[in-house]
């Protein structure tokens, strides 16, 4: 007789280790002409007179109460320490991705204001202590197995904010846009992105005088779920042996129970075992239960259909974010600019040698000393060079060019990134009160 009852459904039927491959393989790279942007901006909410003061859990949940009443095309939704995510709709251009985005952006600030809130954007959240506000079993098992391997989890589920990028597959034929090519682009110019957006420094703990903390603290949190996997085969069996060779972090319940949270067992391990012989009685994985996993892995780039470039900090400005957006949009959608992009970070990346990112000298360098290293910053100024030359081309608005144009004048041609800049009042108020 089945143990479940109407309100707990039995699991979906297993799947065989063959057939999680097959799956993995044929939803991991979409492949066509390149077509869509988008991306998903991460915001911490401040106290307007108090930036540097946590805010209690009900203004923070107020905050996300009235961001989510307003009507707009971006999906908001909230990170575990109170984060403000607000993800754009799949756009045909740069303009109606960055124009989406501006929109939605004015009408939560103006919401937040009345409240006496204000967006931020940090990467690395300086306000202590770092609270989680999410209560979920999927947040309860990660903090839970993020906790096994120390700090570095909590703090990247709580405290860290970002602007990600997604750009298409691009093509299944090998070439400049095939997506062989784009999946080793992303890769390569990683390094790149990270130090001239690098927006989280760390005046104190593990990585103290980094310019990009977040990337510590992403690099740390365990040893293979943030890893890049060996780029020298085919980007899918290359995808596919990464995701099923990590561990799994939880296995999530149908009747109600707890959730397990198994130790030293890869979804590999589950596939072939269903547990046994450590965890006897573990109902064997499904196809969900591999989606599930999927987005427990946190590499710099994750491919889910589109490629999803994670590495860049949270920018500050009311503008800031749309300079890493309309910058990876060029050097991955113009044929020249991606020539240009591709050439330099590789001749970058092949004197570091060829160890994973994030954990790589190269990434290494990058999230420390931003554009102060003088091999990044040329390959940043040539890398932003070939973007300016090519936003006119793709049809960029004048202002999204002379965004870009300051910002590369600004910190990139003067070796420098926004971690470089003075402390704002964020970090400022949130250092003096770590202090106290």
């Amino acid at each position: 007789m089945s143990t479940f009852s109407p309100a707990h459904p039995p699991p979906p039927p297993p799947i065989s280790e063959g057939q999680a491959e097959d799956l993995l393989q044929g939803i991991c790279f979409k492949t066509g002409p390149p077509r869509l942007l988008g991306a998903e901006l991460e915001w911490l909410v401040l106290d307007a007179e108090r930036p540097g003061r946590p805010l209690s859990p009900d203004r923070l949940r107020a905050a996300h109460s009235a961001a989510r009443a307003l009507p707009l095309s971006s999906r908001v939704t909230v990170e575990p320490g109170g984060q403000l995510e607000l993800s754009s709709a799949p756009a045909a251009s740069l303009s109606g991705c960055v124009d989406g985005l501006q929109a939605d952006l004015t009408a939560v600030r103006a919401a937040l204001i009345t409240q006496g809130l204000l967006l931020e954007g940090h990467g690395q959240d300086p306000r202590v202590p770092h609270r989680r506000l999410l209560n979920s079993p999927r947040y309860d098992a990660m903090e839970t197995y993020f906790d096994r391997t120390g700090p570095a989890g909590r703090a990247m589920m709580r405290a860290s904010a970002s602007v990600q990028v997604c750009v298409d597959a691009g093509h299944e034929e090998p070439g400049v846009l095939g997506h062989g090519r784009r999946w080793r682009l992303a890769h390569l110019l990683g390094a790149v992105l990270v130090a001239s957006f690098a927006n989280s420094p760390a005046y104190e703990g593990p990585y103290a005088d980094w310019r990009c903390a977040r990337q510590g603290n992403w690099a740390d949190i365990d040893s293979r779920r943030a890893l890049a996997p060996p780029l020298d085969g085919s980007p899918r069996a290359g995808w596919t042996r990464q995701a099923l060779d990590t561990e799994v972090m939880c296995v999530r319940s149908y009747d109600g129970e707890p959730w397990t949270i198994p130790q030293h067992m890869t979804f590999r391990d589950w596939l072939r075992t269903g547990g046994d012989p450590v965890y006897p009685g573990l109902r064997p994985p499904t196809a969900e239960d591999l989606d599930y996993h999927v987005s427990t892995l946190f590499p710099p780039v994750r491919p889910r259909g589109h490629l999803e470039l994670r590495m860049i900090d949270a920018q500050p400005g009311d503008d800031g974010w749309l300079v890493p957006v309309a910058v990876v949009h060029a050097l991955f959608d113009d044929p020249e600019a991606a020539e240009t992009a591709y050439r330099v970070s590789k001749a970058l990346a092949e004197t570091y040698g060829s160890a994973p990112a994030p954990r790589n000298p190269l990434w290494r360098s990058a999230a420390r000393h931003g554009l102060t290293d003088p091999e990044l910053r040329a390959a940043a100024k040539a890398c932003f060079r070939a973007a300016a030359e090519a936003l006119p081309r793709l049809g960029a608005s004048d202002h999204v060019r002379d965004t870009v144009g300051a910002f590369t004048e600004r910190f990139v041609l003067r070796g420098r990134c926004p971690a470089d800049d003075p402390p704002r009042p964020l970090a400022g108020a949130a250092g003096k009160e770590a202090r106290r």
